[in-house]
């Protein structure tokens, strides 16, 4: 039996030997992107032409089974040259990947043989009903997309697949954040196949980028195309995206003003904050960030009546970002509860301070601040705010527990 293992590292020379000892013939061992890259374009580089003819004379292709490594193009090329594939997952979201291709995952650990026998029946695809997290804040620069990064970040685990949206039709972002090229497909690709009814959880992950372990559906290359993200659309990509990822983290452009219905005579026609609009009535959970300044408050507190209409019944959870002394004088926090308190009736409140350097850094390498500076004050106030708020609910009262006990063990 002829196989090729596509998988970084020390993983990759591991399987290859324990592959060798059940008597297959291992006819390379490449990264684990390099398939996936040679199936989508096979003139980028002679080594991928190489890697194809290698491909079309072998059995099995064992590899790695994330969303950036097990492609549709990949599984389509393998069928054609009657090779079967071998993902390699041990997170439980990257086993409903490779079920929605068709495919049996595998965990790392498992024997040789396994690997190398005839592949087990497929269980049923357990349906997902993912969580919708939609991150909006009044006009400004309040942080909106940084946020959504660090919270998209933070609930990704090893148990747990995020995805990160970028639906903001005034000045979409995210791609330039994180270091991402804005002419694939992206959102707005998803939105147009979303209305076809043909958006899946497998065209979900081929158009998507990926950032770490987090799949990114990018913006609009040109604010001009705004039309494209109509409400009927974007309701239908977001409904298509909770059956693809446990958690949907959704970017939002700033204004909530329905005033283009009034003056527009097609009833159905474009509104231009129509992806905002859908976002936030499609939401599980809202988060409002506020800028930690007299002028951010301001507009927040402006915006207040406008996004709990839009929102309708889905909770808000404020947050306040950029929180610094220099900016509100002694006892930030403090001015900023009591004047939530005031004008909003928001009591609870999180806060999450100002650090240039961090933030910074994240710019500089177009990368999240989780994974650039994991010990900034950003994603560790991110980090508490996703354990005590966003957390599945079993996460939050282990959370509870913890803290319990130190508080018992302090009086102690």
């Amino acid at each position: 039996m002829r196989v090729v293992v596509a998988l970084d590292g020390r993983t990759g020379e591991d399987v290859a030997r324990r592959v060798r000892e059940e008597g297959a013939d291992v006819r390379a061992v490449v990264a684990a992107s390099a398939p996936a890259a040679a199936a989508r374009d096979a003139l980028a580089a002679p080594e991928a032409a190489e890697l194809l003819a290698e491909l079309s004379r072998a059995d099995v292709l064992i590899v790695d089974g994330r969303p950036a490594t097990l492609t549709a193009p990949l599984v389509a090329a393998c069928d054609r040259m009657s090779v079967r594939i071998v993902p390699l997952s041990s997170r439980a979201s990257d086993d409903r990947l490779a079920r929605s291709l068709g495919l049996t995952a595998y965990d790392p650990g498992v024997p040789a043989a396994d690997l190398l026998a005839a592949p087990m029946p497929l269980a049923p695809v357990e349906p997902t009903s993912g969580r919708v997290i939609t991150v909006w804040g009044a006009p400004g620069a309040p942080g909106r997309t940084t946020l959504a990064i660090e919270v998209a970040c933070a609930l990704s685990s090893p148990t747990r697949r995020v995805a990160l949206i970028d639906a903001d039709a005034h000045a979409p972002s995210l791609a330039l954040a994180t270091g991402l090229a804005d002419e694939g497909p992206g959102f707005a690709a998803a939105c147009r196949q979303a209305e076809r009814g043909a958006l899946t959880t497998a065209e979900l992950s081929r158009i998507a980028s990926s950032v770490g372990e987090i799949d990114v559906l990018t913006g609009l290359n040109r604010p001009g195309r705004w039309p494209e993200l109509s409400h009927t659309r974007v309701v239908a990509a977001i409904d298509a995206c909770r059956s693809w990822v446990d958690d949907v983290v959704i970017d939002t452009a700033a204004p909530l003003e329905r005033d283009e219905e009034i003056v527009s005579d097609l009833v159905d026609g474009p509104r231009r904050n129509a992806a905002t609009l859908a976002s936030l009535e499609s939401a599980d959970v809202v988060l409002a960030v506020v800028a930690a300044d007299p002028v951010g408050v301001s507009r927040f507190v402006r915006a207040w009546p406008d996004l709990r209409a839009a929102s309708g019944a889905a909770p808000v959870r404020v947050v306040v970002n950029k929180v610094r002394a220099a900016a509100l004088g002694v006892d930030a926090r403090g001015q900023v509860r009591r004047t939530l308190e005031r004008y909003t009736g928001v009591t609870d409140v999180a806060f999450v301070p100002w650090d240039a350097r961090g933030t910074d850094a994240a710019m500089l390498a177009a990368r999240p601040i989780a994974h650039v500076a994991p010990r900034s004050a950003v994603p560790t106030a991110v980090r508490r705010l996703v354990a005590e708020s966003l957390a599945p609910r079993e996460a939050r009262a282990a959370t509870a527990t913890r803290h319990s006990l130190r508080r018992l063990a302090r009086t102690a």
